[in-house]
């Protein structure tokens, strides 16, 4: 039950923030959101199809993170490390997260990224914050 509060919770204030967007992509948008980042790579596909299958009409546009990316992109330079696309999509995955949930449990192998990942998200939040960044 609490995957469908989250859901719903975010379909909330994804349509309050875009009340003129239709009301299946808003919820598409809030499954995908609240669900993606816990997926393996594997199951991906399998949900994607899953979506198309229940919303066959419904076109999806992704959100806008240029911002963000281009300072995960410094942040990661400052932090000493080389930007590599797989890892700048989990940060963006880490931030979704937040964005839906309170406590967030980061798991993978020692040596995985987990605690830098987090690191490089609290440096571009910080950033953006100290930048007076509107969102």
């Amino acid at each position: 039950m609490r995957a469908v509060k989250s859901v719903l919770v975010m379909a909330g204030s994804l349509k309050r923030a875009n009340p003129d967007i239709n009301e299946d992509a808003v919820l598409i948008r809030a499954m995908r959101d609240a669900n993606v980042p816990k997926f393996l790579k594997d199951d991906l596909p399998l949900f994607a199809a899953i979506i198309q299958d229940l919303f066959p009409t419904v076109q999806i546009v992704d959100p806008d993170y240029s911002m963000l990316l281009k300072q995960i992109e410094k942040s990661i330079r400052k932090l000493g490390f080389q930007p590599h696309h797989a890892f700048m999509e989990k940060v963006i995955y880490l931030y979704e997260t937040f964005n839906v949930r309170f406590g967030v449990m980061l798991v993978g192998p020692t040596g995985g990224g987990k605690t830098t990942c987090y690191e490089v998200l609290a440096d571009v939040m910080t950033t953006l914050r100290e930048e007076k960044h509107p969102d």
